[in-house]
């Protein structure tokens, strides 16, 4: 956190989680856009998506656990009897796209303080972000769980392309309570151990963890054979760092620290860094077939994931 005068304040709002992250200016422009898989995942394809599969599309595949919202046409209620907890029965035509948004929810997302309603925190924006996901597979009607983390996974929404499922979405979103602080490895160990099923992983963080970790956890990703994509948020102060009287910084995760300098003996070699790790981070990428989409709070999200979804339709179609 920086300073200069001092950033405060708090990232939690009043409005409501449909509010804050279901923006319809946001949902209006990207309702006409699929966001389609590069290779055909595990099941069968239904619904929007040709399936390379005939005569299979009803079969059994396996249980999960009942989530509130879920039909409840599909409880197994012999299962009920015995384990006496609720489980829906899965076929192969609900498995088509299964997409599973992971969110960072550490303390550096919190980042400015001092929000503003013109101005989201990193996390207000990478929420916008995964509840316009959300919203786009569910209603092309594809399966799209949660996974919020820090140094461990916070909530675990598995996968469902119901209507009902996309409340469920926002309020583990709008519950996120972003004070812990961040860790790289339960990416590749706890949260990867919970995506069992191959799909279509969407990561969602500042990555402002140990680099060598994240490239340890894309590479369980794909080891996994889950297709990846990386959406890399960063606030407009981190990129550009535009800081000009003496500033106090702080940390917003351990180790804590706290300086106080002119900004402007900092500018040059600051960026230098961020421009680094940007830059290998979007090698690792490209080196493992991952999508690496940087993104900057102040972007017009509409607009960023418009971009994104057309130029990624677009070369799937080739």
């Amino acid at each position: 956190m920086a300073d200069g005068p001092k950033v405060t304040g708090t990232a939690a709002g009043t409005e409501s989680g449909a509010a804050r992250f279901l923006r319809p200016e946001v949902l209006s422009r990207i309702g006409d856009l699929e966001l389609r898989a590069r290779h055909v995942v595990e099941g069968f394809v239904s619904g929007m998506h040709r399936s390379p599969y005939r005569g299979y599309s009803v079969e059994f595949a396996e249980h999960r656990e009942y989530v509130a919202g879920d039909d409840v046409r599909h409880i197994d209620w012999r299962v009920w009897g015995r384990a006496d907890r609720l489980f829906i029965k899965q076929y192969e035509e609900e498995t088509n796209l299964l997409t599973h948004l992971v969110v960072d929810c550490s303390a550096s997302m919190r980042y400015p303080e001092a929000r503003t309603p013109e101005r989201m925190t990193k996390f207000e924006y990478a929420a916008t972000l995964a509840a316009s996901l959300a919203y786009l597979l569910v209603h092309q009607q594809d399966a799209v769980g949660l996974l919020l983390f820090d140094r461990a996974v916070q909530t675990d929404l598995p996968a469902s392309a119901s209507v009902s499922h996309l409340r469920a979405i926002v309020e583990g979103l709008s519950r996120a309570r972003t004070e812990e602080p961040s860790e790289a490895g339960v990416l590749s160990g706890e949260l990867a151990q919970r995506l069992r099923r191959r799909g279509l992983v969407v990561l969602i963080s500042d990555l402002l963890m140990d680099l060598d970790t994240i490239v340890e956890s894309l590479d369980r990703f794909r080891f996994d054979r889950h297709e990846v994509i990386v959406m890399h948020v960063l606030d407009e102060d981190e990129r550009t760092f535009p800081f000009k009287e003496h500033t106090r910084f702080e940390s917003l995760e351990p180790p804590e620290a706290m300086l106080t300098t002119d900004p402007q003996s900092l500018r040059a070699s600051y960026l230098e860094a961020v421009e680094r790790f940007v830059a290998r981070l979007g090698a690792v990428c490209a080196d493992r077939a991952i999508d690496y989409v940087g993104l900057t709070t102040t972007e017009r999200l509409d607009v960023a994931l418009r971009r994104y979804l057309a130029a990624r339709a677009h070369r799937l179609q080739r």
